[in-house]
């Protein structure tokens, strides 16, 4: 089935964060011949949205209901959510809830990433509209599996990649962060509100230089809902700290502006590398005869 045949609508709505990626999505849709509405939040979006979105709304983090109301009056039934929306919002003075984000903030057991993307998805489902699987409806930006570069890890950078993966994988069950910085198969950093890039940041000054970052999905990641990905950010936040490897979950994550990325992770003598735990173990395996 065609992905246009299966997503139905021929209006498609963008709830718009930080970052390429709401970009990338909004070009991907109107390849296929949808018409693009766009809820770019405030102070997050890219202004690059005005260019390829049919309609646009700039709205406040904390106005849900307007999020909702503004879907609603395009008929918008299918909705993407792009683009980085950090937690550290619920703590600044200048995000004002309204009343449906108030309400739903209050029937929260937690603040967790899933409690709360899956309680705004429960919200958009109520009105109609149904929240779109990124990875689906853009394939193209998966991470492919292997080394994406030319220089490959050493066997200790295989090692610590299999040492962070294992943690990795227990702050996603925890439902912490997705990222981890290890060196010496010690870890360095450990993701949590602020996010990869600032992650990064942390532990490779911690490291010194050639940290080995790892970043993965949850173990029951829902691909509708904070899918990792990084982009040049990431990339710049390494080249700072002169980290060396950044191992991404192959499959279960996206890479933005792929082949710029990783021509510029050349040159800064970065490896980037598409891992499973079959491939690490793998590799390990052979590089040990």
């Amino acid at each position: 089935m065609q992905i246009g045949q299966e997503i139905g609508a021929k209006n498609i709505g963008i709830i718009a964060g930080t970052g390429d990626l709401p970009k990338i999505i909004a070009r991907d849709a109107k390849e296929r011949g949808f018409k693009v509405i766009t809820v770019a939040l405030e102070n997050l979006a890219s202004h690059d949205m005005e260019r390829v979105s049919d309609e646009i709304k700039w709205i406040n983090v904390g106005k849900f209901g307007e999020l909702i109301d503004t879907l609603i009056k395009f008929n918008v039934k299918e909705a993407i959510m792009a683009g980085k929306v950090s937690k550290t919002l619920l703590y600044k003075s200048k995000v004002t809830p309204d009343i449906r984000a108030v309400k739903l903030l209050f029937s929260l057991k937690d603040k967790s990433d899933d409690s709360i993307l899956n309680a705004i998805t429960r919200e958009l489902e109520k009105e109609g509209i149904h929240v779109i699987n990124t990875a689906t409806f853009s394939p193209h930006l998966l991470t492919p599996e292997g080394v994406l570069t030319e220089d490959p890890p050493t066997m200790d950078e295989w090692k610590d990649i299999e040492f962070g993966w294992a943690i990795a994988k227990e702050i996603g069950r925890l439902d912490i962060g997705q990222t981890v910085v290890v060196k010496g198969q010690a870890v360095m950093a450990v993701e949590a509100i602020e996010g990869t890039d600032d992650a990064i940041l942390r532990g490779g000054r911690l490291s010194g230089e050639g940290a080995v970052v790892i970043k993965v999905s949850k173990p029951h990641q829902d691909m509708r809902l904070d899918v990792p990905v990084i982009g040049i950010n990431t990339l710049r936040s390494m080249i700072e700290v002169k980290a060396r490897i950044i191992a991404i979950e192959a499959h279960k994550s996206m890479i933005v502006n792929r082949d710029r990325l990783i021509r510029e992770a050349e040159e800064s003598g970065i490896s980037v590398v598409g891992i499973s735990h079959e491939k690490i173990a793998k590799k390990l395996s052979h590089m040990k005869y």
